[in-house]
């Protein structure tokens, strides 16, 4: 019997074996991560821990307030030398921060197919400004869901990556994040995790920043609380 052979009748036989009940496996994994360190965790503690995860791994992370981030955004931008930035002024926070840049800073959009402008966006993007849908506390991740406006090319290509995540839309790990927003139910077809910048050790064991995608990430907490306490 071949390699394969084995490998295959060994995962047949597991597939028919009877196991545990779904319903039943489910309640065991929802009452393990009850448990969870973070479990009950407010969103100000919840941005606490992904600042001090994502700053582990070299993540540059700035906590502000829903009406002065445009303005500090664009001046650390401008700051870095950053000439070009992707952004998708449509949505609400692309349309601030590009009211916010400074003449010297270009915002640009992903409005056509990427064939056309391949080249461009390789060799004369500096940044991509992302907008995250959420965020997972424990492992210091974001939670990118690309569209039209923000394809996964702007998180990926230019060799900085800027995001904003707001603290009200923080989890405490991938379970709650998943159950949170009902990713069984209502998946999309991608999306992209960010965990820090682009890093690998293939080559001759030497960490490596930049090889596979951007190689900084800044990341910019928005603390919503006491506006939507106000509110």
């Amino acid at each position: 019997m071949s390699a394969r052979e084995l490998i295959l009748g060994k995962l047949l036989a597991a597939a028919a074996a009877p196991g545990m009940p779904i319903r039943e496996l489910d309640d065991r994994i929802d009452t393990h991560h009850a448990r969870g360190p973070l479990c009950g965790a407010s969103s100000t503690e919840l941005a606490d821990t992904l600042e001090r995860v994502m700053t582990l791994v070299r993540t540059d992370v700035w906590r502000v307030d829903i009406n002065n981030w445009p303005a500090l955004l664009a001046q650390k931008l401008a700051a870095a030398g950053v000439r070009s930035l992707l952004l998708d002024s449509a949505c609400a926070e692309g349309g601030k921060l590009a009211a916010a840049l400074p003449a010297e800073v270009r915002a640009v959009r992903f409005d056509r197919p990427l064939e056309e402008w391949k080249d461009q966006l390789f060799a004369d993007m500096d940044a991509g400004f992302t907008v995250a849908r959420s965020g997972i506390a424990a492992t210091g991740t974001l939670v990118l869901a690309p569209d039209a406006g923000t394809p996964r090319t702007v998180s990926l290509v230019p060799p900085l990556h800027v995001a904003l995540v707001y603290a009200s839309t923080l989890h405490a790990d991938l379970h709650a994040a998943m159950h949170a927003e009902a990713w069984s139910a209502t998946m999309p077809t991608n999306l992209v995790l960010v965990s820090g910048p682009s890093k690998t050790s293939d080559i001759q064991q030497t960490l490596a920043y930049g090889a596979h995608g951007p190689r900084a990430l800044w990341v910019f907490i928005i603390d919503d609380d006491a506006v939507e306490a106000t509110a």
